[in-house]
């Protein structure tokens, strides 16, 4: 039995109205939906800009109490030789040398390990383990009996800290790249705060309680930069398996420790533009080291007997590093802008101007005009020095570059005190001073000539900002 259906003409018609209306409903659902998943990505880029941002406040303010710690010691350590039993000038410059170079070397060899660590098992981890790890030994450091002691004690710390490293490493992965200038020379500027206040605070304690007790407040200081980045960084961390790594994995048979070496540091190997920015901060940090043991002396000859010579010392490179802080941060800037070879070609002449004149003035005030304006020139070098090695660096293996630039940086480290120790002593106070001006021009030279006009990135960045 067969059933008829009627259906009318005006059934099988869609009338004009109907179907503007069910096409506008799908124009408006087609909208929604994609109304909805921009502002998904606006909600999903702003929350990664206030992680970044949030993450960066909290590491600045850790690394500033760091430094500020750090530089309580440091510019005591000649005076604190002196104090420990070694008489002589010659003896007391050569064992300087020594404190500040056995420290440089240790950091030397351990930088790329933990650089490669901080790839597999995060960078707020290594910035903890810098922290933590300085506090115990420099606060040690002040029970030390004998110069062998301190010497022992500074080559631990050189293995087991580290925070510039760490936290630039930090700082690089979380912030977009095209940020990277502004953002690390903001961390720079921290650095240089803290080590504009550090030395003041030093000069100030030594001078009125002796010179253990800065040891300790050091030591109090970087137990609450390290629950700083504990409770306030925030870190999700995911490794990046590198090129390099998959194709070690496919070489069983060349499982080497050199072949493995080489794969690991394969980014900086083949890398033209990452060899230029390592050798141009190899020779600044050079230029720059060789005053590390010979400012404080040098301050000590030129004021009356029984002037506080530690707090002079405090003042000039307080100042020295305030000016740095500006620098880091404005220059750094200006970076991101023009490109980074100009400002470090710039820098370079900066600091020859400013270091000709300095072992020829009669008085801490001319002194510390001169200083001042190495600062400045030092700050803006840094900041560009660590950018350009944040643009250059693969995704997911900034932490091996970091950990070989802190290796050429302990390298300068290790060679310049113990170059500008030799110097003064058989040349006098003052030829440090000159062969600093010399490293400098020749590192502006390499600059020009070594380093890509605007550095390109090497893999994607993080999220924008």
């Amino acid at each position: 039995m067969k059933t008829c259906v009627n259906l009318k003409p005006e059934t099988l018609i869609l009338q004009p109205e109907t179907l503007t209306a069910k096409l506008g409903d799908r124009r408006n659902k087609a909208y929604n939906c994609e109304n909805t998943h921009t502002m998904s990505q606006a909600t999903i880029t702003s929350k990664a800009s206030t992680s970044w941002r949030r993450n960066l406040a909290a590491i600045w303010f850790a690394e500033l109490i760091a430094i500020v710690g750090f530089t309580v010691v440091i510019p005591l350590l000649p005076l604190y030789v002196e104090e420990l039993g070694i008489q002589g000038e010659r003896e007391i410059r050569i064992w300087a040398g020594v404190i500040f170079s056995t420290h440089a070397v240790m950091m030397g060899i351990f930088g790329p390990i933990w650089g490669a660590l901080s790839d597999r098992y995060g960078r707020k981890v290594m910035v903890e383990r810098a922290m933590f790890g300085g506090a115990v030994l420099i606060a040690l450091m002040g029970y030390a009996q004998n110069v062998q002691q301190l010497a022992l004690l500074r080559g631990l710390q050189g293995a087991l800290t580290g925070t510039v490293t760490a936290a630039n490493a930090l700082v690089a992965t979380a912030a977009p790249r095209e940020r990277a200038g502004s953002a690390l020379g903001m961390l720079q500027m921290a650095i240089y705060v803290g080590a504009s206040a550090g030395p003041l605070l030093g000069g100030l304690v030594a001078d009125t309680f002796g010179y253990r007790v800065p040891f300790w407040v050091t030591g109090g200081l970087l137990v609450l930069a390290g629950l700083s980045v504990h409770f306030f960084v925030k870190e999700s961390f995911r490794p990046v398996a590198s090129p390099a790594g998959k194709h070690a994995a496919t070489a069983a048979g060349r499982s080497t420790l050199r072949y493995r070496l080489r794969n690991r540091l394969a980014p900086v190997l083949e890398s033209p533009a990452l060899r230029g920015v390592l050798g141009v901060r190899l020779l600044m940090r050079l230029g720059a080291r060789l005053l590390g043991p010979v400012l404080p002396l040098f301050i000590q000859a030129m004021v009356p007997p029984g002037a506080r010579v530690a707090s002079i010392t405090g003042v000039v490179s307080g100042v020295s590093a305030a000016a740095g802080a500006v620098g880091a941060i404005a220059l750094g800037r200006l970076g991101d802008r023009i490109g980074y070879r100009g400002i470090l070609v710039a820098c370079a002449l900066i600091s020859v101007v400013c270091y000709l004149p300095q072992p020829f003035v009669s008085s801490p005030t001319a002194l510390l005009f001169w200083q001042a304006g190495t600062g400045l020139a030092m700050g803006g070098i840094l900041a560009s020095l660590s950018a350009s090695l944040a643009r250059l660096s693969p995704q997911g293996q900034e932490g091996i570059i970091y950990g070989v630039d802190a290796t050429v940086v302990s390298s300068a480290n290790a060679i310049g005190p113990m170059t500008g120790s030799a110097l003064a002593a058989g040349l006098g106070l003052r030829a440090p001073f000159l062969f600093a001006a010399g490293m400098f021009g020749l590192a502006g030279v390499a600059a020009a000539r070594l380093l890509p006009g605007r550095a390109h990135r090497s893999g994607a960045g993080p999220g924008a900002a």
